[in-house]
């Protein structure tokens, strides 16, 4: 691949969600071979070039962090999202495995608790969000408010809402809630980078197979695991109207071909430390008392004997 760099950038943009734009993942590739500009490479090739990019970006996205960190100016949400074994939790892992952990805080959700349910729905994630110089990663969302419960309505049958809001537009204000939440996020200094692992039917099967065969997989297989699959179709149905619903110029969406784990990661390495770099942050200024006492400093250590 001689032209890895240009190749990527064209990739990286046709994930994109376009705000305001009708979603249809038919649109988007699970796999390489959905792009023009790889189905003439190798799998072999392909998974080279991509472990050395994911290197170079780990490499830049570690910098980042750094500068990030010692700006303390904004702060970064990355909210990743996908069906089972999509990969998140391997993303996570390998794409952050460069960057200082004192900097990353990573925050996965489960059924909510009675003290959660007593809250609106966005709460148990405001008080996970990252603070300024820092990234947070969300294993799952305030999305999933949006997915399985509108695959499965009776969940909000225990959320206690108010008599007669669900309504006709109940999902749309869920939306309109999210947009107006990461907006105000946006307007105070997080930079929101929203990841849609989007895997094939196929692939998964052979991922959950994959885990039933490996002893040491064993722990991660959930019954539900194969209870959701039987509603393959609807979410992704629901992830349609998800992604063209809430996708925003502040707080984009992009639908990460999963199916190649290597290309995926790679990706998403990239347009993270891209858009970090893109803020033009500076390390603060020393003043000139600091600057003379790490002068001092210099020559205090260079002037000790051997």
């Amino acid at each position: 691949m001689g032209d890895e760099w240009m190749i990527k950038e064209r990739i990286i943009k046709k994930t994109l969600v376009i705000p305001g734009k009708t979603v249809s993942l038919k649109d988007f590739g699970t796999g390489w071979a959905h792009y023009t500009e790889l189905k003439d490479i190798t799998k072999e090739d392909l998974k080279k070039a991509a472990e050395e990019l994911l290197e170079e970006n780990r490499q830049a996205l570690a910098s980042a962090q750094e500068l990030l960190w010692a700006s303390n100016i904004y702060s970064v949400l990355i909210v990743l999202q996908g069906m089972d074994t999509a990969g998140k939790d391997g993303t996570i892992r390998h794409v952050m495995s460069g960057v200082n952990p004192q900097g990353v805080d990573v925050s996965s959700f489960k059924v909510p608790t009675p003290e959660e349910v007593d809250h609106d729905f966005l709460w148990r994630y405001s008080i996970k969000l990252p603070s300024r110089g820092s990234i947070g990663i969300f294993n799952r969302s305030y999305y999933e408010d949006v997915l399985v419960v509108r695959v499965h309505p009776e969940i909000l049958d225990r959320m206690r809402l108010p008599p007669g809001k669900k309504n006709g537009k109940f999902w749309e204000e869920r939306f309109e809630d999210i947009n107006a939440f990461e907006r105000h996020l946006a307007h105070n200094g997080t930079l929101i980078l929203k990841f849609f692992l989007h895997i094939s039917k196929e692939e998964q099967k052979k991922r959950l197979l994959k885990r039933l065969e490996n002893v040491e997989k064993h722990w991660k297989f959930s019954q539900s695991d194969l209870a959701e699959r039987q509603y393959w179709d609807s979410y992704q149905d629901i992830y349609e109207k998800m992604l063209e619903n809430t996708s925003t110029e502040y707080a984009p969406w992009y639908v990460i071909p999963a199916d190649f784990k290597w290309v995926a990661r790679t990706l998403i390495a990239d347009i993270i430390s891209t858009k970090i770099q893109a803020l033009d942050l500076h390390y603060p200024e020393v003043s000139d008392e600091a600057m003379a006492n790490i002068n001092r400093a210099k020559t205090e250590l260079n002037g000790e004997k051997k």
